[in-house]
């Protein structure tokens, strides 16, 4: 039961001190957002410096403001700049709102785009000399790609049919947001396992992220994540889905309940197929902090045993 926690803080020193009592916790990642310091990954890259071990991720980098032979650059200099193993790479399309609407670029392929650019990704992370001439992306990549010094694994954000054969022909696995067990189990799994079977790969990651929270009332914690979830109305990626996983809304996929309850939502989670949970602690009551450290000393404790 592999547990991380949602990265991120005010400015890099705090952001190393979180990856530092993360990794001492028994943690097994931390997982940064795009917006993180408007780039998270000069921080993430100090971050792997001062621990020795936790994974440190994206989840995700958009594709589209950046080529995928300069993301393959960056990714490289913050494997070499960390020293060691363990940065992972989640990379993903982003909505149409952001794309279109804030970029003022074309989100017309969104599919066709994402394949094309992880096979540049992929391949330039490995070392390949890549030359690719896509629809939406090229690259002639010879004496212009400098390999990580240590593997990166590039995780897709996958919900689509074609997204997951993507990320299990293509790539190491999927970084999701809001997929439920009954998501995972029913659609995730079988198409991202098929296509890793079909491509002779090895069994995919499956990195479930959700909002957690310990807490006696199930219904006041649920009130809890969807008054955080506002963000997520009308982006129609989540809502297909939260729609598959049998969830109205971000607070019915969260996982909430007092440390039983919670302990058994996990342990589903795991059992439909996710190999990760990225956990998005959801403080709930007047006292904030108390109830961010109870759901984090659960969590610790399912981490540590494992």
């Amino acid at each position: 039961m592999r547990i991380g926690l949602t990265g991120g803080a005010s400015s890099p020193d705090k952001l190393v001190d979180q990856a530092v009592r993360a990794e001492a916790d028994g943690f097994h990642a931390l997982w940064y957002a795009s917006t993180v310091l408007g780039d998270p990954l000069v921080a993430m890259a100090l971050a792997g410096r001062a621990t020795c071990a936790i994974e440190l991720g994206t989840a995700v980098l958009q594709t589209y403001p950046c080529h995928p032979l300069l993301q393959a650059n960056r990714v490289g200099s913050v494997s070499a700049a960390m020293g060691r193993p363990g940065f992972t790479l989640g990379i993903g399309p982003s909505h149409a709102p952001l794309v279109r609407d804030v970029y003022g670029m074309s989100y017309d392929h969104p599919g066709r785009s994402t394949e094309e650019y992880v096979r540049i990704l992929a391949g330039l992370l490995r070392g390949e000399t890549v030359d690719f001439d896509g629809e939406d992306w090229t690259t002639h990549g010879a004496g212009r790609s400098v390999p990580p010094p240590h593997p990166v694994p590039v995780l897709v954000s996958a919900m689509s049919p074609r997204l997951l054969r993507v990320a299990g022909q293509y790539a190491d696995g999927t970084v999701l947001w809001m997929a439920s067990a009954k998501a995972i189990e029913t659609h995730v799994a079988p198409r991202i396992r098929a296509a890793t079977a079909a491509a002779a790969r090895p069994e995919p990651r499956i990195v479930a992220g959700l909002p957690v929270a310990v807490h006696d009332d199930a219904a006041e914690a649920r009130a809890a994540v969807a008054a955080t979830s506002g963000v997520y109305a009308g982006m129609s990626n989540y809502q297909r889905i939260l729609d598959i996983g049998g969830s109205a809304g971000p607070a019915d996929a969260a996982v909430v309940g007092d440390e039983k309850a919670v302990r058994a939502q996990l342990h589903g989670l795991f059992d439909s197929g996710a190999t990760d949970l990225w956990a998005a602690i959801v403080p709930v009551g007047d006292d904030k902090a108390a109830s961010a450290r109870r759901t984090r000393a659960l969590l610790g404790e399912l981490a540590a045993a494992n």
